[in-house]
């Protein structure tokens, strides 16, 4: 499932708990039907959570696309269901999936993404440092032979490692600084070049 993380997954089973729990407390006298209940119930739960997860996938796929209008080669992309903008790049001919963040100074890449696109962490010098909401973390500056987006390719392009756990990579303003304009109208986010 995408953008259906472990802390939904605990919240939806504490929801179940607490309802098979009440079933069990209202009727102590009928304990072998409070049973059929909880059982009842825990696979209700089950199949709803499946449901939720198969339409967010269903949902992630028909809903975030990228577009790219020929004539002027303005990018549209559409908010996903988690709130945020994602954006597809070709980085060193690999697709990496990335979270639009006009917060970020630079373009970074997760050590897994790095990896893909033909960096190795292990052979990077961490002398960077960023501050995020998690706390500071060492990051490993690199540059990027090439940068697709929408058939704008841009050479040489100044991104960072991140030298701790991240979730996405962010597509950051060291990148986002070349569009002429950032608009958000509604659930679009349009980058004009």
């Amino acid at each position: 499932m995408t953008d259906f993380d472990i802390p939904d997954h605990v919240m939806l089973t504490l929801i179940v708990l607490g309802v098979c729990a009440t079933y069990l407390l209202v009727s102590r006298s009928a304990f072998g039907r409070a049973l059929r209940r909880i059982g009842l119930t825990a696979i209700m739960g089950l199949t709803a959570l499946m449901a939720v997860g198969v339409w967010l996938d269903i949902q992630s796929g028909s809903i975030q696309r990228q577009s790219v209008l020929q004539e002027t080669g303005e990018i549209t992309l559409n908010r996903g269901f988690d709130g945020h903008f994602h954006a597809t790049l070709e980085i060193n001919g690999v697709p990496v999936r990335m979270v639009v963040d006009t917060g970020a100074s630079e373009l970074v890449l997760t050590q897994e993404d790095a990896r893909r696109v033909g960096l190795e962490p292990e052979n990077l010098a961490f002398t960077g440092r960023a501050f995020t909401a998690n706390g500071p973390v060492e990051t490993a500056p690199v540059r990027l032979d090439t940068v697709v987006l929408g058939g704008l390719e841009t050479r040489g392009v100044r991104a960072v490692v991140n030298g701790g756990e991240m979730f996405d990579s962010l597509l950051g303003m060291s990148y986002l600084s070349q569009f002429e304009s950032i608009e958000i109208r509604g659930r679009e986010l349009i980058l004009r070049p």
